[in-house]
């Protein structure tokens, strides 16, 4: 009896493990699908959170600054009236109406990417200096207080600043130089109020003619040596130093973009980052910027390790079927790179607008199978 009892009560156990163990499956059934939406919506809102929208290919829709009068037309006035006619499909805005264009145009996005170029009021000259938005104005910086709380009632950030004002960064007029290094560390302040964080610093006339030096023959050793160049990248390697001591003290970025002239080789700009060596001194690679068909990869491969905050997610003709938006974004998260993907159309077959929205599904499909790239 003794020992059925204990037959019997080894039974019942693994009968209640059995009915338990039943009752935690129905269960979970229950609560999956719910825990799975969770999941989803989760694993949507990162994928979201590495895309920024793009104020460049949307510049023909803002509103611009008078002309002056019998300023000449020709092609230009070609293109003023392609973008009255893109104002009058999709509506004139300003960049303080552009956080709200961004969560309207793309879904689930919150995350900017804004350009210099299109900053401040163009009916108030008070906030401009030789045509360009100053951001130390009294006006310019209400107006930037404006930009931050627009941002801030959209629930939308400004990821980064792609920046043109800063030349000169490797002039080897010394006052020349260290005058870019000025415009640009106040462009680190404007950052600051906006809560960017980073900003390009290299306008495609920054870092020295858009043409490279070449090296020649030596005429003592007879081998190639390019004497040009050194200055060109000692005197870059100075300025970044400088905004990015700067940038440090204020929390932002101070970032490198192949736009042409030095920065049109990548392993110019790695050598210029790795002389800076400073955590807020990287790379913001652009998909497109580059002199040939072989960098439209291997250059990305060779800054993912360097660039940590911002891509130019690009798509431009002149590459024609070379260019691979999803394959370049693959290859840039499988370089480790963390950052937000920001959509700029160049140009092509469809209008800066439509083209940005062909982006956002191309970086958002390569988010969602990001098959590592050898």
């Amino acid at each position: 009896m003794h020992d059925e009892s204990r037959v019997g009560a080894g039974v019942d156990r693994r009968e209640f493990f059995k009915a338990t163990s039943a009752g935690l499956a129905a269960a979970a059934v229950a609560v999956n699908p719910r825990h799975q939406a969770i999941s989803q919506s989760l694993a949507d809102k990162n994928k979201f959170d590495r895309i920024a929208s793009c104020s460049y290919p949307i510049r023909y829709i803002f509103k611009s600054r008078p002309r002056p009068a019998g300023a000449a037309g020709g092609s230009g006035g070609a293109q003023r009236q392609l973008n009255e006619d893109l104002k009058k499909k999709y509506g004139e805005i300003t960049m303080l109406d552009f956080p709200q264009f961004t969560k309207d145009t793309f879904p689930g996005v919150t995350h900017m990417d804004i350009f210099s170029g299109l900053f401040g009021d163009v009916t108030d000259e008070s906030m401009f200096v030789d045509g360009q938005f100053e951001p130390s104005t009294p006006s310019g910086r209400k107006w930037l207080e404006t930009l931050a709380a627009k941002t801030a009632a959209t629930g939308t950030k400004v990821q980064h600043i792609s920046n043109n004002a800063p030349n000169n960064l490797a002039d080897s007029d010394t006052a020349l130089r260290k005058a870019g290094v000025e415009v640009g560390k106040r462009w680190l302040d404007a950052a600051v109020i906006l809560g960017a964080k980073s900003v390009r610093m290299n306008s495609p006339r920054a870092l020295g003619p858009s043409i490279r030096p070449n090296a020649i023959i030596d005429p003592e050793t007879r081998y190639p040596k390019n004497n040009d160049i050194l200055p060109l990248l000692n005197n870059a390697i100075e300025s970044y130093k400088e905004m990015a001591d700067y940038g440090g003290d204020r929390g932002v970025r101070v970032t490198i973009e192949n736009h042409w002239g030095l920065a049109a080789d990548p392993i110019n700009i790695r050598i210029i980052l790795e002389e800076v060596n400073h955590p807020y001194c990287e790379a913001s690679p652009d998909f497109c910027n580059w002199e040939h068909e072989h960098m439209l990869f291997s250059g990305l491969k060779a800054l993912a390790p360097y660039a940590h905050t911002n891509v130019h997610a690009k798509y431009w003709d002149r590459w024609g079927e070379t260019n691979d938006v999803q394959r370049a974004t693959r290859v840039m998260l499988a370089g480790g790179f963390k950052g937000t993907f920001a959509l700029e159309y160049e140009a092509g077959p469809l209008n800066g607008i439509e083209g940005a929205k062909y982006l956002y599904k191309e970086v958002l499909a390569a988010l969602s199978t990001p098959t590592p790239v050898v």
